[in-house]
């Protein structure tokens, strides 16, 4: 073989593998029921918990419970705002993308909506 026919090859034969990894996502498994999503605030763990049905979150932090919607703009994606803000900030709605799934939880990315700086998280499925 050539030199120009084993890179052809070589960059099929990549891209064959390439395409053949497909993360799977199981995101209607995460829409309801009860969560655990633990982050690092100064050094320290924290965890807050939240119960989700298809359009409502009630989430518990530091003792402290909000109400949320959540619309949903697809299987893996959903957009979360404070029902009752009792500030500027809470204000904010949050882009939410379910990343990957599996049979414990999932990890996703989420931002303010509008801002591009996005970070990441894992959440637990409680059972």
């Amino acid at each position: 073989m050539s030199f120009s026919t084993t890179r052809i090859v070589f960059i099929l034969f990549t891209f064959t593998l390439v395409s053949c990894y497909n993360q799977d996502r199981d995101c209607k498994d995460f829409k309801t029921g009860s969560f655990e999503f633990t982050q690092e605030i100064d050094g320290k763990s924290e965890t807050s918990h939240f119960e989700r049905n298809d359009s409502i979150q009630i989430e518990t932090f530091r003792g402290k419970t909000d109400t949320l919607s959540v619309r949903w703009i697809n299987d893996c994606e959903y957009i979360v705002k404070n029902i009752h803000p009792k500030n500027r900030a809470e204000k904010k709605a949050i882009h939410i993308k379910i990343l990957t799934t599996s049979d414990e939880g999932y990890v996703f990315e989420y931002a303010f909506v509008g801002e591009a700086k996005k970070q990441r998280g894992t959440v637990t499925k409680v059972k």
